[in-house]
């Protein structure tokens, strides 16, 4: 079996989000903390060795004291982040300490998946070492000029929306993060496995696989959570988890 090392990047500014007191990830969704949800999906599976949550240096001792229930309950380290995303994904890299054949990050602040939908992507990983999921946009495109005029009408054709988890061979993903020059200037894992020339497979992603950005995406995944297709079975052998795993 296949052995997965997740990084859950949660060290984000959540500067597009306003009126709550904390960012994003710790955002109360539906009774439950918004990092609680995505990382459950992770640390309760038999093929994931182990799960590293990545926070800002400046919230880790709240974080620590303010779910240290969470902590003492669920299998996760957590660590601190950089000043980017990808340094915050290589601090997180950094600190892995059990086997693991594939690295798998997923954004603390999508947590709407489910069991099958993590399965899915974890499949495609192992045959194609390098793997997102993706949502085609369906939507016409326009490119616009700086001063809000439309510029061109963009072709859709094989135009995806990337999503996460994006799941990479362990060593193809040091690798690429290894040779990267500018950390700061990558907006997700993918990009920098791409900049080795290797190619990334894209598999259908789930359109209720949202990220938590904005008050707006707040509210639709209030609408989502409770919609997400449940695959039955056991209810959650879990204090902090809903009636039953999705």
């Amino acid at each position: 079996m296949a052995r997965f090392a997740v990084i859950l990047p949660a060290a984000g500014k959540s500067t597009r989000m306003s009126g709550f007191q904390r960012k994003k990830p710790f955002v109360e969704l539906k009774g439950r903390p918004v990092w609680v949800r995505t990382a459950e999906y992770f640390t309760s599976r038999e093929d994931v060795s182990e799960t590293i949550l990545v926070v800002s240096a400046d919230d880790m001792e709240w974080f620590r004291e303010t779910f240290k229930p969470n902590l003492a309950f669920m299998n996760i380290k957590v660590v601190a982040g950089g000043s980017s995303r990808a340094e915050s994904v290589w601090n997180g890299i950094s600190a892995l300490t059990e086997p693991a054949d594939f690295i798998a990050v997923h954004d603390a602040a999508r947590p709407l998946l489910t069991a099958k939908w993590v399965d899915q992507i974890f499949a495609a990983a192992v045959t194609h070492k390098a793997v997102l999921p993706g949502v085609r946009i369906s939507s016409t495109v326009k490119k616009v000029r700086d001063d809000g005029t439309i510029h061109s009408t963009v072709d859709r054709t094989n135009l995806y929306q990337a999503q996460t988890p994006q799941v990479f061979e362990r060593t193809l993903l040091q690798k690429a993060f290894a040779a990267c020059r500018n950390l700061a200037a990558a907006t997700d894992e993918a990009s920098l496995v791409e900049e080795l020339g290797h190619p990334v497979h894209v598999i259908d992603g789930w359109p209720m696989n949202i990220k938590i950005t904005t008050n707006d995406d707040f509210r639709m995944a209030e609408l989502y959570v409770n919609a997400l297709p449940k695959s039955g079975g056991i209810a959650a052998l879990h204090p902090f988890a809903d009636e039953l795993f999705q």
